[in-house]
């Protein structure tokens, strides 16, 4: 039988199984197409693509309470760390379970210090947040600051203090190499944007080589540069002198350079989520306060903050030895440092300017913003105003 010879309702139901079978596969090629990016790509070679949306496109401050009734937050504060000697006083003035530290003693704050072992996981930590599994405070050198600068936008960093600078525990050092010109050609183990990256780049600068004269190898933690120098993994390292001088001595390796050659080169300082520092300016100011005092009384008896960091981060070597060569700083040379008062050799903004300019000429990168733009010094001022 035909078609047009079939009964009519016979033509309806025809017709509708038709309907049926086409819409379900216009459905199925629907899918598939948004699943693979098909309708994106069309889209946006039509209108162009959309932009992304970014929490640093907005101001950090939107989230601040409206009155203050909310001064300090309600859980505990994490700053994020990569351990060096510079820190010994924050760490021992957090306390722990056992010991009752100087922050909620003396300025009813709970702080909890987070051990991180690459300053790249501290940087996404501080990304993430400390509401999010991440850290709302987090000590990192302004070369690291500068020089991540697009990477950390999403946080709005607020720099808020001078914690230290490096007086030698950072170091270079090469097997059967003498000189620093002597690196063309050779493998240099090293953590890529940290603190002895950085140092590394200084030295170049000074034997007039760069990047392309020698060939890097990325190290997986901050404390394993020993580790890649003992197994020939490379002719050279740059790392902490505490992971590093023991194998040195081990294997003959001679020292090329240290931060003690360039004291005022690596400056770690304290980086604040944008929102958190808006949300909680009082307990941002007891941090600070806190953290001052134990910068001050460290610099005195270091004894108890080295037990404290030894046990932390035993790759240090001797704490005392560690904090000896990256000792904390005190509020007057956070002034300085901040151009707030007196005179330093080298100040926040040289420091950032000069970071956020060399990245852009290795890596192409975006420019940086200001160095006025992430120092925020009310709660170092406000400080400063009400010393004793």
């Amino acid at each position: 039988m035909s078609a047009s010879e079939q009964p009519p309702s016979t033509r309806r139901r025809s017709r509708r199984w038709v309907l049926v079978v086409f819409s379900v596969l216009l459905a199925a090629l629907a899918v598939t197409a948004s699943r693979l990016g098909w309708i994106e790509r069309g889209r946006e070679r039509i209108y162009g693509p959309a932009p992304r949306l970014a929490a640093g496109d907005f101001p950090a401050g939107v989230m601040a309470p409206i009155d203050d009734l909310v001064k300090i937050p309600g859980r505990a504060m994490v700053v994020g760390i990569v351990p060096h000697g510079t820190e010994a006083p924050i760490l021992w003035a957090a306390g722990d379970s056992e010991r009752v530290g100087l922050f909620r003693a003396g300025y009813a704050i709970d702080v909890r210090v987070t051990r991180f072992d690459r300053e790249e996981e501290l940087r996404k930590a501080l990304i993430s947040g400390g509401e999010n599994g991440g850290v709302d405070l987090a000590v990192l050198p302004v070369s690291s600051v500068a020089m991540s600068a697009s990477l950390l936008r999403n946080a709005n960093p607020r720099v808020i203090m001078l914690v230290g600078r490096s007086r030698g525990q950072e170091v270079l050092v090469g097997k059967g190499i003498t000189r620093v010109q002597e690196l063309v050609g050779k493998r240099i183990a090293v953590e890529d944007r940290s603190g002895p990256w950085y140092l590394l780049l200084w030295s170049l600068s000074r034997a007039g080589l760069s990047l392309r004269d020698v060939q890097l190898v990325p190290l997986d933690s901050a404390f394993t540069a020993g580790a890649a120098l003992r197994d020939g993994k490379a002719d050279a390292v740059a790392g902490l002198v505490g992971d590093v001088s023991p194998v040195a001595k081990e294997v003959g390796a001679q020292t090329l350079a240290t931060t003690a050659d360039a004291p005022h080169l690596l400056a770690t300082v304290l980086v604040a989520r944008g929102d958190f520092a808006a949300r909680y300016p009082d307990a941002i100011r007891r941090f600070l306060r806190g953290a001052l005092d134990a910068n001050a009384q460290v610099l005195k008896d270091r004894s108890d903050a080295a037990r404290v960091l030894g046990t932390l981060a035993p790759q240090l070597g001797d704490p005392m030895e560690a904090i000896a060569l990256a000792p904390p700083a005190t509020l007057k040379e956070n002034l300085a440092f901040f151009s707030v008062s007196d005179e330093a050799p080298v100040t926040w903004r040289e420091l950032f300017d000069s970071a956020a300019s060399l990245n852009q000429k290795l890596f192409n990168a975006p420019p940086a913003p200001a160095a006025e733009d992430p120092a925020d010094l009310g709660a170092l001022k406000y400080v400063a105003g009400n010393a004793p």
